[in-house]
């Protein structure tokens, strides 16, 4: 992560914050991990994080202890408290402490962005500074490219809903993006919610909103993702897996631009511009009634169609290259070129994980390539890589000491196998590894079976498959 990056931290069990890591890391954040005071407070002073969120206790660490500091520091950062199991008594008397919020957990990556201070640039959730940056910009000069950015920039000062369409990994959010900033909206917020990642109760009131007391445990108002928007921009990613109930009142928003909160009992005015994404055929799921017909018909007012990355052509190198420059510069690593094998493969390649797989594919090459060139074997495709001979030199044996108090991820070369469970006690590793080896871990105890895996670790098996799905893309050996 390089030294400029804006950082959150997380005083709670890696098991706690896996399932959000990878989507913080993308949107360039650096991530601490804290298991008792002294290390938080360590963390804090240092790298200045934006938001705190904390488990209320744990061995040794009360988050009581925490809010104390808090209020003798006008310049220390809001305080989230997570829970996995809570009370309205509970949150009542860490806010009364000072905490800035209160959360029953799993953790969602889009709601700890939204919590984040509105003017430090993000890419979903709250309010966030428009300025385009590299990070943002679109590569690619092919045909099909070239006529959806012309086309998005003509709607772009419109009103009119975009449904995007493409398979996973085409880059449907930066193409939303994209028509944000080129609209005279740039300025408000640009609000992203996946569809997807919650059930139909939760993200009716995350999109909604609810009155204090329309549901157990709601303590107090909340303002929905629509108001938040307000004057700005709304992604609805995965449009397609919102359930049947919700997409009704959806539709009243599109058309009539008003909204109630759960639990209420007047009616808000929003002014949004919605923006749709989804990887399915939609038109197939109206007919098969999985989608409203209706509501297609809404958001189908400008339709956009990403290809697949192994029909670009010569895009592909020039992803490639960009990626290869932007972990160059992240890793602090001198220029690399590719091989001419390694051009020739990545042309022939099919790209099952379109661009996002390729994203992937180039941070790894970059890590194993060291001075370069870069070939297929640092896309690790089978066992032909072996390590530089400065690296197979004896390694000092480490002394069994107390674990650091703060994990900041460094990204070395992924770990595989046995060695992960056994340099696991010794060193400090990336979240982002942590997060595999827990994977791992709970697959294993549970023989392989992930609907007991995906319990164990708190997640969803869908959120199991999808990371599976991306280490075997990555080119690593998973049940």
């Amino acid at each position: 992560m390089v030294a400029t990056a804006q950082s959150i931290l997380f005083i709670a069990p890696p098991t706690a914050v896996t399932t959000v890591f990878s989507l913080l890391k993308e949107e360039g954040f650096e991530v601490g991990l804290a298991d008792n005071l002294r290390g938080a407070l360590g963390f804090i002073k240092k790298s200045k994080p934006l938001v705190v969120f904390s488990r209320p206790s744990m061995s040794g660490y009360r988050v009581e202890d925490l809010l104390a500091e808090a209020v003798q520091d006008d310049g220390f950062p809001p305080v989230v408290v997570f829970t996995e199991q809570g009370s309205a008594q509970e949150a009542q008397r860490y806010l009364e402490k000072g905490a800035k919020d209160y959360w029953l957990e799993p953790l969602d990556a889009e709601k700890i962005l939204a919590a984040v201070p509105a003017q430090i640039p993000q890419s979903s959730g709250g309010a966030k500074s428009q300025q385009p940056s590299d990070k943002s910009a679109i590569i690619g000069t092919h045909p099909a490219i070239a006529r959806i950015l012309a086309l998005a920039k003509q709607v772009a000062k419109s009103k009119a809903t975009v449904l995007i369409q493409g398979e996973s990994g085409t880059g449907k959010e930066m193409i939303a993006r994209y028509l944000h900033q080129q609209s005279d909206r740039a300025g408000a917020p640009f609000v992203a919610v996946n569809c997807a990642a919650l059930p139909e109760h939760l993200l009716e009131s995350e999109l909604f909103g609810h009155e204090k007391g329309a549901f157990t445990g709601a303590i107090s108002r909340k303002l929905g993702k629509f108001e938040l928007a307000n004057h700005g921009t709304m992604l609805l990613d995965e449009i397609s897996e919102m359930d049947l109930g919700l997409q009704a009142k959806l539709l009243r928003v599109l058309q009539e631009g008003e909204l109630d909160r759960v639990g209420g009992m007047e009616t808000v005015k929003v002014d949004v511009r919605v923006l749709a994404t989804t990887n399915r055929e939609l038109q197939q799921w109206v007919e098969e009634g999985k989608f409203r017909q209706d509501l297609y018909f809404r958001l189908n007012v400008i339709p956009l169609t990403l290809p697949p990355l192994h029909e670009r052509g010569d895009d592909v190198l020039r992803l490639a290259r960009h990626f290869v420059e932007q972990f160059r510069e992240q890793y602090q690593l001198p220029p690399l070129e590719f091989s001419a094998e390694a051009v020739a493969w990545l042309k022939s390649y099919e790209w099952p994980g379109n661009v996002r797989e390729l994203q992937n594919l180039m941070e790894r090459s970059v890590l194993l390539a060291g001075a370069g060139p870069i070939s297929t074997s640092h896309f690790l495709l089978d066992d032909t890589w072996t390590p530089p001979e400065e690296a197979a030199e004896p390694v000092e044996e480490v002394s069994s000491t107390p674990p650091q108090d703060v994990a900041e991820p460094h990204a070395p070369a992924p770990l595989s196998g046995e060695s992960m469970e056994n340099v696991l006690a010794d060193r400090v590793l990336p979240l982002s590894e942590m997060e595999r080896i827990m994977i791992m871990r709970g697959l294993k105890q549970t023989s392989g079976n992930r609907t007991q895996a995906a319990e164990m670790l708190g997640i969803s098996v869908r959120t199991l498959r999808n990371k599976l799905n991306e280490y075997r893309s990555r080119g690593l050996d998973v049940p």
